[in-house]
């Protein structure tokens, strides 16, 4: 699907897919999906200031929040126009029912062209960060990709990766571990961080039924713009 740019007053809002039920929107590296303690503007309130306007809403805008992308991450956000639909969402993403593609970007290539991870993840909420472990430790949750390798550029390699589990910093996390840290991902290993403190990580495509219609909805979201993203389009 192409992704259309809207000019909203106050921010440009990336939409690649709207309905009467969801809203899917290209999020930038550096955006926050849902307010924190930094006091950022939070793109739920952006996209909520965008359907205001499109539609010359008065009084306060529904929108439920389906799930997040880490802050330095770019790519597919997808949330709920409708009470109705949200729970089902909910659901669909609790169920794996959702099929999620990322876009990695390392430095050093992985020990296999394609292979499957399997870690045991442990978070340190302290540090905001999780250790991918090998054998299970306490307090730790499983967690499970496959990735190839698409792409060989001059310095990098492009690697999809099929999220089978949903754990904190799960694919910057096991990436690492193996020896690939993402370009930029200077918390799991990377030697130094991008300009715009994003990370060359980009959720690519989805793919779900439709929580309404049962249709089955495709999206994919072309990466930011910038030298290698663009070198990777090529």
């Amino acid at each position: 699907m192409n992704s259309e740019k809207i000019h909203s007053n106050e921010d440009n809002l990336n939409v690649l897919y709207e309905d009467n039920h969801i809203i899917v929107v290209n999020k930038r590296p550096g955006d926050i999906v849902q307010g924190d303690k930094t006091g950022d503007k939070p793109l739920s309130d952006v996209v909520k200031s965008y359907l205001k306007e499109k539609y010359n809403k008065p009084g306060n805008v529904y929108l439920g929040v389906v799930h997040r992308l880490d802050r330095p991450t770019s790519g597919i956000v997808l949330f709920s126009k409708t009470s109705k639909a949200l729970p089902r969402l909910n659901k669909l993403f609790k169920d794996k029912d959702a099929k999620k593609t990322y876009w990695a970007v390392v430095k050093n290539p992985p020990p296999k062209e394609q292979d499957e991870l399997i870690h045991y993840m442990k978070r340190n909420p302290k540090q905001n960060k999780s250790y991918a472990n090998i054998k299970e430790v306490p307090e730790s949750k499983k967690a499970i990709l496959e990735y190839r390798t698409l792409k060989k550029l001059d310095n990098y390699y492009l690697l999809e990766i099929d999220l089978h589990t949903g754990r904190h910093h799960q694919i910057r996390s096991q990436l690492s571990a193996i020896g690939s840290p993402i370009k930029g991902d200077l918390k799991y290993g990377f030697d130094r961080s991008n300009k715009d403190a994003g990370i060359h990580l980009h959720a690519r495509e989805l793919e779900f039924l439709h929580p309404v219609k049962k249709e089955k909805i495709h999206i994919i979201a072309p990466p930011p713009k910038d030298p290698i993203w663009d070198a990777i389009m090529k």
